[in-house]
C-alpha cells in the first residue's frame, strides 16, 4: 500500500470527506495547496453534496486529473478520454461510480447532515476502501501516463 493511500485513509478518518481525501493527497505535487484543494473538493463528498450521485472519490480523482493533464493547449477530447478511462477502471474494480449503488444495502440518507464518524460507520461503509481504490487507480494512471509520454 502506498504512502498516498495511507495518507488519504488518514485524511478520511480525520473527518475530511471522500473527495477531499483523494484530491488532498495529490494536490501539492500537481501545483495546488492543500487548503485550496479541500475547499474546492468540499462539495463533492457523499456523491456530490450527499446526494449519492457520482462517488466523491471519483470526483476527487477527476479533479486531480484536471490538474495533472489539462493544459490551455489541449482540447476537451483528450481530457474526457482520461476521465472516461479513470471511470472505467474504478467501475471495473467496484461495479459502479455512483455513490448510492456503491452503498447499496447500507442505510443511507441524502439529508445534508453528515453521518457521525464512529466505529459503526467505518465497519458498515466501503468509503475508506473506495478512497484507497481511487488513489491507487490514479497513482497507477499517473505512472502509466508519464511512462507513455517519455517513450513517445
Amino acid at each position: 500500500m502506498s504512502n498516498k493511500v495511507e495518507k488519504a485513509k488518514e485524511l478520511f478518518k480525520s473527518g475530511y470527506n471522500c473527495s477531499q481525501a483523494v484530491l488532498g493527497v495529490f494536490c501539492e505535487e500537481l501545483g495546488m495547496d492543500f487548503e485550496t484543494a479541500v475547499k474546492i473538493s468540499s462539495s463533492f463528498g457523499g456523491g456530490m453534496g450527499r446526494m449519492r450521485e457520482v462517488c466523491g472519490t471519483v470526483s476527487g480523482m477527476f479533479m486531480a486529473a484536471g490538474l495533472a493533464f489539462c493544459t490551455m493547449e489541449n482540447n476537451k477530447t483528450e481530457q474526457y478520454k482520461i476521465v472516461q478511462e479513470l471511470a472505467k477502471r474504478f467501475k471495473d474494480k467496484n461495479g459502479s461510480i455512483i455513490c448510492a449503488q456503491l452503498l447499496k444495502g447500507i442505510e443511507s440518507s441524502t439529508a445534508p447532515i453528515p453521518s457521525p464518524r464512529n466505529e459503526t460507520y467505518y465497519k458498515k461503509r466501503p468509503c475508506i476502501d473506495l478512497v484507497a481504490d481511487a488513489v491507487e487507480i490514479f497513482e497507477q494512471f499517473l505512472s502509466e501516463y508519464k511512462l507513455k509520454s517519455h517513450t513517445n
